[in-house]
Parts: C-alpha cells; structure tokens; sequence
C-alpha cells in the first residue's frame, strides 16, 4: 500500500514560484500592458498548474485573461472618450 503510485505531481517550489509570478504579471498586465504582461502571466500560470500547484496556478491564469480584458476595455473606453 505504500508504494502506490499516486497520478498527481506534487508540488514542487519551482511551481509556487510560477504561480506567484502569474499573479504579480496580472497586476501589471491590468496597471502597465495587458498584451505583454498578461500572456507572459498566463504562461506561467498554467507553467505553475501543471508542476503542481492546482487551484492556484488556474487561478493565476484566470486573473491574467480578467487583467487582460478589463484593461483592453478601459483603454477603449478611454481612447473613445
């Protein structure tokens, strides 16, 4: 029973770190550049999800793709004002 082999990865530091810098490009991407920034962010979001660190990791990709759409439509919104 102990030498069972489970099928998810356990997480590793390398993926806490992704998942933390996912999120600190979805802050960018919303203050700075959403294009650059929240790809980049979503990129390590999933990096992060499939090292290891689930919930979080999706999480970090969600807020990328939010920081993403909601800064392209204050710029609209702005540029058509």
């Amino acid at each position: 029973m102990a030498n069972m082999h489970s099928t998810a990865r356990p997480r590793t530091n390398a993926a806490r770190i992704c998942t933390i810098l996912a999120f600190v490009f979805a802050v960018l991407a919303l203050l700075l550049s959403p294009l650059i920034f929240g790809v980049i962010g979503l990129i390590l979001g999933i990096v992060g999800a499939v090292l290891g660190d689930k919930p979080l990791g999706w999480y970090a990709a969600a807020a990328n793709v939010v920081a993403i759409i909601l800064s392209l439509l204050i710029v609209s919104a702005i540029i058509n004002n």
